[in-house]
């Protein structure tokens, strides 16, 4: 018995100390990430986990909102089993076929519906790009040439908007997911985002070279609500949430409430239809019955590369040219997809969970050209 009372008095100090040192070293979110993920049964963030968070409303017209038409062979076609056993396997919210402006093919898993909000997680660094393409044309912006310093003056003056949209921006982050030490993870789960972002500093030459951080994505969107004096949901609903006739509301997960600063890089919660429709503003582009929301000059920067060494990457938009077809596309972590393939007017979109990992340095995901080929197989059994 003494031995047992020594052991427990031994372990509650080690875990006093380790609770000391979180505090004392400002670790102290690792334990709102312990909350929300561990304790919920995950091992990291989840496509429902904006519950656990402060969110702010990214607001749809209720007035007029404009629905998908549907096909008039909507769901004639059967997934196949390959493509059944791969949206189980991955644990797919949604899978969403739209060609030529209607929707072909439907499918909800589990306990998932047509309205249910699913995190978009990175998917969301396209959306603030084209808000980028937005302020621009409202003026709120020179161009993507204008420094960021206009704005922080302490960055370096060569560092671009453009430079943080194509992911150039030589910025002192460490895009580590799985570290809870690391700057993603704080950035997640710590109440002042605002904060990180501006101890950043500029190591490398921007506009150089392409190098993923969503340092650089949080940083565009504190430009952007400092151009226009608007939080990123204001201006987003603005935008194209109202403007695109989205029929459900979305909601912007915040840093905090008492900060309120969305996390720019990640975390739209909203659903496939109206997800979708950012697909076919990007394929038109910019234009949206008949009104020009974003400069096709700038849409079509979107979707081609900068970078010779880096042809999978434009401004927001991942590239690819799978099947010998101009492919872009909006991608989350976990599997997010919307799918753009222009020369045969197809959008696919995909929520859920699961994700092929890529392997060694490809860029693109098993599970991504999986959708596209079973999509193409369907496609041809109508």
């Amino acid at each position: 018995m003494k031995k047992l009372l020594h052991f427990l008095k031994y372990l509650i100090g080690i875990i006093i100390v380790f609770v000391i040192l979180i505090y004392a070293l400002d670790y102290d979110y690792i334990f709102k990430g312990i909350r929300v993920t561990y304790l919920k049964g995950h091992k990291t963030a989840y496509i429902d986990d904006y519950t656990e968070f402060d969110n702010r409303v990214i607001k749809a017209d209720s007035l007029n909102p404009q629905a998908w038409p549907e096909s008039k062979n909507y769901n004639s076609v059967e997934a196949s089993d390959s493509l059944e056993n791969l949206n189980r396997e991955l644990n797919t919210a949604a899978f969403l076929i739209i060609k030529n402006d209607s929707i072909w093919y439907e499918k909800y898993y589990d306990k998932y519906s047509a309205k249910s909000k699913t995190n978009s997680f990175s998917m969301a660094k396209s959306v603030v790009v084209a808000l980028l393409g937005k302020a621009i044309r409202d003026g709120y912006i020179t161009s993507i040439d204008e420094p960021v310093s206009h704005f922080f003056p302490q960055f370096d003056i060569r560092l671009t908007v453009g430079d943080l949209a194509s992911m150039s921006s030589g910025l002192n982050w460490d895009e580590s997911y799985y570290n809870p030490f690391g700057q993603t993870a704080r950035a997640y789960l710590d109440d002042n985002i605002r904060k990180l972002i501006l101890d950043l500093e500029v190591v490398e030459a921007p506009g150089k070279k392409f190098k993923y951080l969503s340092g650089n994505t949080e940083l565009l969107g504190m430009v952007l609500e400092e151009a226009t004096n608007k939080t990123l949901s204001q201006y987003l609903s603005e935008s194209f949430w109202q403007p695109l006739g989205m029929q459900n509301d979305a909601l912007w997960q915040l840093d905090s409430k008492e900060n309120g600063m969305e996390k720019a890089y990640c975390c739209i919660a909203s659903n496939a239809r109206d997800f979708a429709k950012f697909g076919k503003l990007f394929m038109q582009n910019g234009h949206w019955n008949g009104h020009r929301l974003i400069n096709s000059s700038f849409v079509r920067k979107m979707k081609n590369p900068r970078f010779e060494d880096a042809p999978y990457y434009g401004y927001g938009l991942w590239l690819s040219d799978y099947k010998d077809k101009k492919i872009f596309y909006m991608r989350g972590i976990l599997g997010q997809y919307v799918i753009l393939i222009p020369e045969d007017d197809l959008i696919i979109v995909r929520l859920g969970q699961g994700l092929k990992k890529r392997e060694g340095e490809a860029k693109h995901s098993p599970d991504f050209y999986k959708y596209i080929d079973e999509t193409y197989k369907m496609l041809e059994e109508k």
